[in-house]
């Protein structure tokens, strides 16, 4: 696939993965395009070599796999996670003062508050209501318009904006959405609206929960005069979910391989569908009930954890390691860290290395300042659970956490040409001990 065609279809898949839950529902539009079949964990299983399947968990995580037809011994498995910061709105939301309707956020990961400021936002999301017909329905909500922001306060009335600010999150970054009126609109009304209107008549009794976030309105784009970049909101961790699913979905089939997509890295994985839960333990304690078979599968597997990368920023370049400065366009980073906040090893990054030689791609290493803190990743938390041999990479990425970030142009290819070639090629290097 040549760049132009997979970055269009990544912008695509950018401007419709709003939320982790449309994230997945993309995914698997990719994957039933692809022949994999859906199935479900409340369900009674019956896999077949050769067919590849997925299933969801709790709306927000996915995982595809095959069982090889000629080779069932080990897997090729490819991990990502479908969540971004960003702000989710409270469950009461609503906030009237000044004539203004305002909603109630709460800062969901380690998102770049001075970001938000000033754009136009859209809301999204999960809602969970009774119909009409008295059935609970999950649905999907996304007002895809400019329907929230966030304005900064004038400089005129904050002569330190420029030098002093510090941003509170419970005071300051409170969106506005309207105008109050008479009887004063309330954001479930509105939500109610929305999807009575995408059923085109009134489908909802009452609205029982939800999940719901703004995001960046602005579509992916191209920018720099000669095309150099891509900038688009969520890319963190959006990029590497639609590249590794991407690759799944032309994986050989006679070999066995998976790829994970969880939710909730970005507030700390702790949850039943993130990498802390037992999601992928539980996929291999069904397929491979037999204690011994289901081990030696795992020690044989191989799994490359795929996260986005600091890039050296051009204003900040005291702010990396002078010796592991990572530039944009210059191919997938191998993040590495002493204290294994990234799962790579030596014997793991060897093994990367020398796919990316096979394929005909430049590769970087990343190491974190000493004083700085590094972040992490799913590498870890699932090696650790699994005993998977395990590299963390990702592609270089500037303005990381911000509510739109920025990659290279030809690295989503670059990236793109390694997870391929680890689901295709014919087999994986061995290191021997001499």
């Amino acid at each position: 696939m040549k760049a132009t065609s997979l970055n269009s279809q990544l912008f695509s898949y950018l401007g419709k993965a709003t939320t982790p839950f449309h994230a997945v529902k993309e995914i698997c539009l990719i994957l039933q395009n692809s022949g994999f079949s859906c199935i479900d964990e409340k369900e009674e299983w019956d896999i077949q070599p050769g067919k590849p399947y997925y299933f969801i968990r709790d709306g927000g995580s996915v995982i595809a796999f095959n069982i090889g037809k000629k080779n069932d011994t080990s897997f090729r498995i490819l991990g990502a996670h479908s969540d971004s910061p960003c702000l989710q709105i409270k469950p009461h939301a609503d906030l009237y003062e000044k004539s203004y309707h305002r909603v109630g956020v709460e800062v969901y990961g380690g998102a770049l508050l001075s970001s938000w400021f000033d754009r136009e936002l859209s809301i999204a999301g999960r809602v969970i209501f009774q119909t009409k017909k008295n059935e609970i329905v999950t649905e999907l909500v996304d007002f895809n318009k400019a329907a929230a922001i966030i304005p900064s306060v004038a400089l005129h009335l904050d002569r330190k904006a420029n030098t002093e600010k510090s941003l509170n999150p419970q005071t300051d970054i409170t969106p506005l959405i309207g105008l109050t009126g008479d009887p004063q609109p309330r954001l479930t009304e509105q939500v109610t609206e929305w999807i009575n209107a995408q059923h085109g008549e009134k489908v909802v009794n009452e609205i029982l929960s939800f999940d719901l976030f703004l995001y960046d309105y602005h579509k992916p784009c191209y920018a720099g005069m000669n095309n150099d970049f891509i900038l688009s909101g969520r890319l963190d961790n959006l990029l590497s979910s639609f590249l590794a699913a991407t690759a799944t979905a032309s994986a050989d089939r006679n070999n066995s391989f998976l790829f994970i997509c969880n939710n909730h890295e970005e507030v700390g994985s702790n949850t039943s569908s993130g990498a802390q839960g037992n999601m992928l333990l539980s996929l291999f304690e069904r397929i491979y009930p037999d204690n011994e078979k289901r081990y030696r599968v795992l020690a044989n597997s191989f799994f490359i954890s795929v996260d986005n990368a600091h890039a050296i920023h051009p204003n900040h370049p005291e702010k990396h390691d002078p010796s592991h400065e990572i530039f944009l366009n210059r191919g997938p980073v191998l993040k590495i860290n002493a204290s294994h906040k990234y799962a790579s090893t030596a014997s793991s990054n060897a093994v990367f290395k020398y796919l990316c030689l096979e394929a005909g791609v430049p590769v970087q290493e990343f190491v974190m300042r000493n004083d700085l803190q590094s972040g992490s990743t799913i590498g870890p938390m699932t090696a650790a659970k699994l005993g998977l041999k395990t590299v963390d990479i990702g592609a270089a990425t500037l303005a990381m956490h911000s509510v739109r970030e920025m990659t290279g142009s030809r690295d989503p290819h670059l990236l793109f040409l390694v997870l391929q070639h680890f689901l295709l090629c014919d087999n994986l290097p061995e290191i021997q001990s001499k």
